[in-house]
C-alpha cells in the first residue's frame, strides 16, 4: 500500500514494471498494540527518513541455504503479489531463500493459522507475518518466541511482544489524511458514512478510528454515521447502498480497503447520488478508473513491493543480531484525478 521521495525510489527500482496494489478484495497496518498511535504528519510532507531505508553493506550477506518464511493475509490478490515481489527482490539481493504464502482470502484465519504451523515446523531462519487475527495466533507466536525463531511483522501489527519490528503503513496517520481530503472535499460539514474491512486486525481498526478521530477533532460539522463492517466487495456495495438509500443527506462514503471502496463506488453508481464524495484506500483497477472517470474523488495507496523488502531486509537484520526499531514505515500517499498518473504515484498502485 505522498510524498515518499525515499519510499518511491525504493519502490520503482523494485518494481521493475510493476503496477502495484493493497489489502486484499474479500479483505492493511497499524502499531504493534491497539493503542492509537500519535497521530504523523503525512507522507506527503514528511517521507519516512532515508535511515529506513538499507544502505550498501548494511546487511550481511547470506550464503543462500537459509529461508526466511513470510505468511501474508493473502496470496491471490495483487497486492500481496507486490509485497512477495519485494521480499524475494530483497532475498535474491542478500542470499537468502524467501517462503511466501498466504490464504486464499483475508477471512480464512483457520489456513493461515496452519500456514504459520508450516513455517514453524520447517525451523527457517526468520518467519514475517501479517496478522488476520492477532488473538487467534497468540498459542503459535509463543512457540515462536520459544524457539527463537525472529519474528517480523508486517502490514498488520501483531498484539504480541513476539516480533522484533513491524513493517507497515502508518494506517492511523494515513486514515487520518484521507479524512481531511474528505472535509475538504465536502466543504467541512455534511454527512459521512464508513464501510470498514474489519474489526479484528489492527490495521482495519486503525483504518476506521483514524479517520473518525480526525474528524472529531478537526471537522465539528461533519457527522459521521455508525461504521459497518464488510469484507468483500459484494457486502462492501451493499453496506454503502443502506448508508446511501437511508440518509437521504449524506455527503461522502469513506472505505478503508479496495473491497470497501470498490464497493462504495459501485454503490454510488447503482443508486446514482449526485455529489456524493467517495474515499477510499489502496488502488485496484475499479477504483483507478472511477477516479480518472470523476465517479471517485480519491485515495490512499501504499507502497507493497518496499514493503515486501523491508519486512525481508529487516528479518535478515534480526537473524545476524542487528538493531531494529520498533516500527519501520513503509509510507503512503494521497492520489486523485490530478497526479494518479504522475510517476512517482503511479509506482505504487497496482490493479
Amino acid at each position: 500500500m505522498r510524498m515518499l521521495r525515499s519510499t518511491i525510489a525504493v519502490s520503482a527500482a523494485l518494481m521493475l514494471g510493476l503496477t502495484a496494489c493493497s489489502t486484499s478484495t474479500p479483505g492493511g497496518t497499524p502499531a504493534p498494540s491497539e493503542t492509537k498511535p500519535a497521530t504523523s504528519a503525512p507522507a506527503e510532507s514528511t517521507p519516512p527518513a532515508e535511515s529506513t531505508l538499507p544502505a550498501d553493506g548494511e546487511i550481511p550477506k547470506g550464503d543462500g541455504t537459509q529461508t526466511i518464511y513470510l505468511v501474508s493475509k493473502g496470496f491471490q490478490h495483487r497486492f500481496w503479489q507486490a509485497v512477495k515481489e519485494g521480499a524475494e527482490q530483497a532475498g535474491a539481493e542478500y542470499g537468502y531463500k524467501v517462503e511466501f504464502v498466504g490464504p486464499p482470502s483475508e477471512k480464512d484465519v483457520t489456513i493461515q493459522l496452519d500456514q504459520l504451523e508450516t513455517a514453524l515446523a520447517t525451523k527457517p531462519a526468520a518467519i514475517g507475518l501479517a496478522a488476520l487475527d492477532t488473538a487467534a495466533a497468540t498459542d503459535v507466536l509463543d512457540r515462536i518466541s520459544a524457539a527463537n525463531i525472529p519474528l517480523v511483522a508486517f502490514d498488520s501489527g501483531v498484539d504480541s511482544d513476539a516480533p522484533i519490528t513491524t513493517v507497515q503503513t502508518d494506517n492511523y496517520a494515513a486514515a487520518q489524511e484521507a479524512a481531511k481530503h474528505m472535509a475538504e472535499l465536502i466543504g467541512n460539514k455534511g454527512t459521512v458514512g464508513l464501510v470498514c474491512h474489519d474489526v479484528t486486525s489492527q490495521t482495519g481498526k486503525q483504518r476506521c478510528d483514524g479517520f473518525q478521530d480526525w474528524m472529531k477533532d478537526n471537522a465539528p460539522d461533519v457527522k459521521l454515521l455508525e461504521p459497518l463492517v464488510a469484507g468483500s466487495v459484494d457486502e462492501a456495495t451493499n453496506a454503502a447502498k443502506s448508508l446511501i438509500n437511508s440518509t437521504p443527506d449524506i455527503s461522502g462514503v469513506y472505505g478503508t480497503n479496495e473491497a470497501a471502496a470498490t464497493g462504495a463506488v459501485q454503490a454510488s453508481i447503482e443508486v446514482n447520488k449526485a455529489g456524493l464524495q467517495v474515499v477510499g484506500f489502496d488502488s485496484g483497477e475499479i477504483q483507478m478508473s472511477a477516479i480518472r472517470d470523476g465517479k471517485q474523488a480519491g485515495a490512499i495507496t501504499q507502497s507493497p513491493v518496499k514493503m515486501g523488502y523491508e519486512t525481508v531486509t529487516a528479518a535478515i537484520k534480526a537473524i545476524n543480531g542487528m538493531e531494529l526499531p520498533k516500527i519501520i514505515d513503509s509510507g503512503f500517499a494521497w492520489y486523485d484525478k490530478s497526479n494518479i498518473d504522475d510517476p512517482e504515484i503511479a509506482a505504487n498502485l497496482y490493479e
